[in-house]
Formats: C-alpha cells, structure tokens, sequence
C-alpha cells in the first residue's frame, strides 16, 4: 500500500517552526551553498587577475534572499536600478545588500570551476551545473515521499545562454531555454526526480523512443510500488504502458489517433 505524500522523517527531524530557513536549507544545504561560493570566487579571481574578491557563505545567502525577494514581489522584471529606488524597490533588498555588491556576485555567479570544466564535458555535457543539480534532487528525494500518482512533463526554464543544449519550443511563453525532465508528487506539487535535456542520451538504445527512456529513468527508484504515472500524448504509448505494468506500475496518458 502506497504512503501518503508529504515530508519524509528525516526532513520533520530537521525542520524547525523558529527558524523558517531550515526547510530551505534541507534542499540547498551546506555543500550546495559552498560549492556556489567557492566556484564564484574562483571566476572571479580567473575574470580580475587578482585575488582581491571575497565571498562567504552567509553573504551568498544575502545574494539568495534578494533574488527571492524580487521573485515573490513580482519585481524580477525590473531592473537592478529600479529594485534599489526609493520608489519602485523592494525593502529586503536594499537592507541585504547595495546593489553594486549584488551587481558584483551576479557578474562572477558560477557554479563550477572553469580550469577544469572542459576536462568534465567529455563526460558529462550538463558539467557547468551538473553537481549543483544532481545535489539538489538528491536532496528533494530524501525529504519527500510521494503518494500513488506522480505526474512526468517537460518544463522550459528561461534563458537565452549560448549552450549546444538551448531549446527553442514555440508552444511556451519564453520559447527560449533549457528544457528538464521532471516527475512530480502529484498532491504536494513536489519535485521528486529530475534531468535536463542535453542532446543524444548515449545510455537510451537505438530502438527505444526517447519518451518512453525518460519516464523509465524518472521513475527508476519509484518501481514496484504500486504507484500511477499520469503523462501527456508526447509520452504516452502501449509500449510504454506495457514497461511500466511490468513494474508493477500503472500509466495514465492522453493519446493522439495516430500514436501506438
């Protein structure tokens, strides 16, 4: 029998009412926020010639905030000089840090080492974000149990970047970005597995379709549990059907009048 969804023990274990930040701290913790600290530091000491730029953890944080709070103000728009007026800013802002300081981490935000990045792209192609991404659903697993139905779509994130991966998708609002593969807790509206596009998939064989090897892979540590996957009419075919019932798990898709 399936549990229902919501917080796993070790995530109600480390999470506490007075300090609202230990949730978020249990999905970015502290080997993600250093990492992003000391890869930061690094471009900008490589991008200065010098090593005259310092950042700490708890000034990283600060950076954070601020970008949350221009998220959550509806003010990620505007423009950095806008967010730091009297008129149009947002308080937290202004309070965390100047804005030439945010201007400044923003400029050197990295998320890996570039002296040895090319070194990691001939194995792994998502390699300028790879060990902040894979830490980060790792930790979104094990602070979370789903219920019986998951849902697996693809999502658009934003960004015009120049990278052999950028997606162009006409259907969605950004059109442009880098696509993701995600399955998600249908009741908490929850990430539980997730990876990005990034090309060819060497690991998916050549009579595979490309559908049916991501839903297998998001779902890989949620087999024989009993559980429902709902999907759209790009993932949804008999044969994936049958893959998954032989999982002990069931499919729940639209289809089109051609597809098999």
């Amino acid at each position: 029998m399936i549990e229902v969804s919501g917080p796993t023990p070790y995530a109600k274990r480390n999470v506490f009412a007075v300090r609202p930040a230990s949730a978020w701290r249990l999905l970015v913790d502290n080997f993600v926020v250093k990492h992003i600290t000391k890869c930061t530091v690094a471009e900008a000491h490589h991008q200065l010639h010098n090593q005259t730029f310092a950042l700490n953890v708890e000034e990283l944080e600060a950076f954070i905030a601020v970008m949350y709070a221009r998220g959550v103000t509806g003010k990620s728009d505007l423009s950095l000089h806008d967010i730091w007026t009297e008129r149009w800013g947002v308080p937290l802002c202004k309070s965390a840090m100047s804005r030439n300081r945010f201007s400044k981490i923003l400029r050197f935000l990295r998320f890996d080492v570039k002296s040895n990045r090319l070194q990691r792209l001939q194995t792994d192609k998502f390699a300028l974000l790879s060990e902040v991404w894979n830490h980060f659903v790792s930790n979104c697993c094990t602070c979370y149990k789903p219920g019986a139905f998951i849902t697996i779509d693809e999502q658009l994130f934003p960004s015009k970047a120049r990278c052999p991966f950028t997606q162009f998708m006409a259907s969605k609002p950004a059109m442009f970005g880098q696509k993701c593969w995600l399955a998600v807790d249908k009741e908490g509206k929850y990430l539980i597995n997730g990876f990005p596009y990034v090309g060819k998939d060497e690991t998916r064989s050549a009579n595979e379709r490309v559908a049916d090897h991501v839903v297998m892979q998001l779902m890989r540590r949620y087999h024989s549990e009993g559980r429902n996957v709902t999907t759209d009419n790009y993932f949804t075919s008999v044969k994936l059907a049958t893959q998954l019932k032989e999982k002990q798990t069931s499919l729940l898709g639209t289809v089109n009048s051609k597809q098999n």
